[in-house]
């Protein structure tokens, strides 16, 4: 051991060591996923065993999948009240946007940024950012195993989670030796990755199912079936009664079809617009889509925050695509 993140290790390790008696708050990114509730809890778990005072804060509420991971970790949503004397650490965040106004305001300094988005924007005091890692949970899996810090089996679990979500259950190209190396020692201290998958994977609510229908019919292929795009409107929402999390994971469909290289997931929810993309191959580099977008992410996934209506973007984003792909080609099409 010892040897998974030895650069960033030993920067934690310094950077925790210096923020003995302080009180720390883990803050994650708004509308939270696996990967961000799996490392909030895995880090904030070690902490509390190493002595310090720790609460984790969103803007958003645990998604309905992850919330049994949590178990007694302290998890408050910023809405309701936050603790602004707490020194602030961040992660599976890439810019400061991503956590939220209320955070955002609360805590106008980051002491310590873990991350491993390819556009993170090294905004914390400290910055532990690895572009080639599988997930944040992997960052710190290898950091706490690498310094031999105490994870008990609701962190273990917490940190696979984080992994096993955003490699796509392994099946991405962000997947390596190491992601599943560090993924046995987190087995090794209670990991149960059959109990995770029934968790993540097998409690999907009727709703979700709902808008994945809607989702699924709304699909219109562009760029020669190269780009496929989907989209859920506000009237989606209303006849569904899903809710805004039970969108995760949908952009997959539209990627996952034969010939498709990029998938698109556009969402409408009261007045506001948000967009994925997720690519087969890191070639495509959809960050750098997104960023067009006001977005980023990485390689095979990205995120969005359109300043327009969709009536606007779609032309918009069909001219992106069209580009993108163009470039791709050498100007060939």
């Amino acid at each position: 051991m010892g040897h998974y993140f030895p650069e960033h290790t030993k920067e934690f390790m310094e950077a925790i060591d210096a923020l003995r008696g302080r009180p720390l708050a883990i803050l994650g990114h708004v509308r939270p996923d696996g990967d961000c509730i799996g490392s909030q809890v895995g880090l904030a778990r070690v902490l509390t065993a190493m002595g310090f005072d720790v609460v984790c804060y969103n803007e958003h509420k645990v998604p309905r999948n992850c919330q049994s991971f949590v178990q007694d970790t302290p998890f408050f949503e910023a809405s309701e009240g936050v603790d602004r004397e707490r020194t602030a650490i961040t992660v599976d965040c890439a810019d400061r946007k991503r956590l939220g106004q209320i955070l955002q305001e609360a805590y106008p300094e980051v002491y310590l940024n873990i991350d491993h988005h390819i556009s993170n924007s090294k905004y914390g005091k400290h910055n532990i950012i690895d572009g080639h890692a599988s997930a944040t949970g992997e960052i710190l899996g290898g950091i706490l195993i690498d310094g031999g810090l105490p994870v008990d089996a609701v962190a273990a679990q917490a940190l696979y989670v984080g992994i096993a979500t955003d490699t796509g259950q392994f099946r991405f190209a962000s997947t390596t030796r190491d992601t599943f190396e560090i993924c046995c020692h987190l087995m090794e201290k209670g990991a149960d990755p059959a109990r995770a998958a029934l968790d993540l994977y097998e409690q999907e609510s009727p709703a979700k199912l709902a808008l994945l229908q809607r989702f699924l019919a709304s699909f219109h292929y562009l760029c020669d079936g190269r780009a496929c795009v989907g989209i859920i409107d506000q009237e989606a929402w209303e006849a569904t009664g899903a809710e805004k999390e039970d969108t995760e994971g949908l952009v997959d469909y539209a990627r996952a079809i034969e010939g498709v290289e990029i998938g698109v997931l556009l969402e409408e929810h009261d007045g506001s617009l948000k967009g994925s993309f997720r690519a087969k191959d890191p070639v495509h580099r959809v960050d750098q889509l997104a960023r067009q977008f006001n977005g980023g992410g990485h390689a095979c996934a990205a995120g969005f925050n359109p300043e327009c209506p969709l009536d606007e973007l779609y032309p918009r984003l069909v001219s992106a695509l069209d580009e993108h792909f163009s470039k791709l080609n050498g100007g060939a099409e």
